[in-house]
């Protein structure tokens, strides 16, 4: 695997309800390589997504260590989370969170309004001709099939030309033809050296990527690498 990008350590995530503790992350030791792709995948209630949040920063670790682009980060306040998630990491939804005020073009703008990008507009225009959606810039989410709606959040998530894409069911809402052209463009960009991570309930889907991590109950119980 090549250098590290995100390295969980003995990670551990639990909550209280009621009585009860739940112990949504389990002791996962895992590295993501720079340029790799994996899919996470197990049953609903698993830990995948509170797995793919703890990557993303999002969520805060019970114990264990988080350490992106070799730095420790465990500790570190909100407010420097949010600097390491502008700069570092993309997301991808099921639910693509588009503004349906807003086109396009000017969807795909607004986290690099965020971050003070420069020429935000020509930056979308690019990416949404990359993820073949560039006829379609000055339209409208209601006016997009589901599967053009999730092509404008992947352009969305690429404005500020993160190292790491994190994708959480991204194909959940998706017929089987469209799932498979998101997965092809998420294998092009991985291509072209981006880190991916794809939570997915999808095996089959799954097998395209170059790791398979299976979850159960909070632990990592197979990590298997894929010829691709």
């Amino acid at each position: 695997m090549n250098k590290p990008i995100v390295e969980l350590k003995d990670a551990r995530k639990t909550y209280t309800r009621g009585k009860e503790t739940i112990h949504a992350v389990d002791g996962i030791d895992m590295s993501v390589g720079s340029g790799d792709m994996l899919s996470i995948v197990g049953p609903s209630g698993s830990g995948k997504t509170t797995l793919l949040n703890i990557i993303g920063c999002i969520d805060n670790l019970s114990g264990g260590t988080l350490t992106l682009e070799g730095q420790n980060i465990t500790a570190h306040r909100e407010s420097e989370l949010v600097k390491y998630r502008r700069k570092t990491i993309g997301f991808v939804f099921q639910q693509f969170f588009l503004i349906p005020t807003l086109t396009a073009r000017e969807n795909v703008s607004v986290p690099g309004l965020f971050s003070g990008l420069k020429e935000r507009d020509r930056r979308a225009d690019e990416l949404l001709e990359m993820v073949g959606m560039g006829r379609r810039k000055d339209h409208f989410p209601s006016q997009l099939s589901g599967g053009e709606m999730q092509r404008v959040a992947i352009a969305r998530s690429l404005i500020n030309s993160p190292k790491l894409l994190l994708a959480d069911e991204p194909t959940g809402n998706l017929d089987s033809k469209n799932a498979g052209q998101i997965f092809s463009l998420f294998r092009e960009l991985n291509r072209s050296g981006l880190s991916i991570v794809i939570v997915t309930h999808n095996n089959e889907l799954a097998k395209l990527t170059r790791r398979m991590v299976q979850i159960h109950d909070g632990k990592v119980i197979s990590d298997a690498k894929h010829a691709k």
